[in-house]
């Protein structure tokens, strides 16, 4: 069974010393040290995020909202479901609703919490909240400064398509299609 709790963990590192290496405008490097549980002694850097909510947006006909964005670490764009990241104590639902408008400019009446995941493990604290967002009905799109991108809509049965043979690569909208798949699968068989 996973251990949660560090405190009943037999693998849990004991922290000795923690440091920020690096603050940036966003995103923060900690570089702590800490003891093994077979006694050694080491470092452990990551970069800590304030978490995000990402948003699949869907409308009665099975078609999704996705947006084309360039993404700098790998100089490419790439297509992905629409996300952002949480202000300072806000939580992901609402984050959801606000990036939702400002990206795509929709507004969703039915909402679903499909879940949540730790993307980059090794090197990051970052945690993701997915929402499913239904009965969409556009308002007026919102982009901050310097926030470019290219809102594309495509039936779902493609961007499965597109996880499957490496089109996409996203891993949240990866992760995210496959469970909207499952979600929407439950739903079917709930109303049989």
């Amino acid at each position: 069974m996973l251990q949660n709790n560090p405190e009943n963990d037999p693998l849990a590192e004991k922290l000795i010393d923690s440091g920020i290496a690096y603050k940036g405008s966003f995103l923060q490097l900690h570089k702590d040290t800490v003891k093994t549980p077979d006694g050694v002694v080491t470092t452990r850097e990551y970069l800590h995020h304030p978490g995000a909510s990402m948003i699949i947006p869907m409308f009665e006909d099975g078609t999704v909202i996705l947006e084309r964005q360039y993404r700098h670490p790998l100089r490419r764009s790439f297509l992905e479901f629409p996300a952002g990241k949480l202000n300072p104590g806000e939580p992901p639902f609402n984050c959801a609703k606000r990036e939702l408008m400002e990206e795509t400019g929709y507004e969703a009446q039915i909402w679903k919490k499909l879940g949540r995941f730790n993307n980059a493990i090794g090197y990051s604290d970052e945690e993701i909240t997915v929402f499913y967002a239904g009965d969409l009905k556009y308002v007026e799109q919102h982009l901050d400064a310097g926030e470019v991108l290219d809102i594309i809509k495509m039936p779902f049965s493609e961007v499965l398509k597109q996880c499957l043979n490496g089109e996409i690569t996203d891993v949240k909208t990866i992760v995210g299609a496959f469970w909207l798949q499952n979600y929407l699968s439950t739903q079917k068989e709930a109303e049989r």
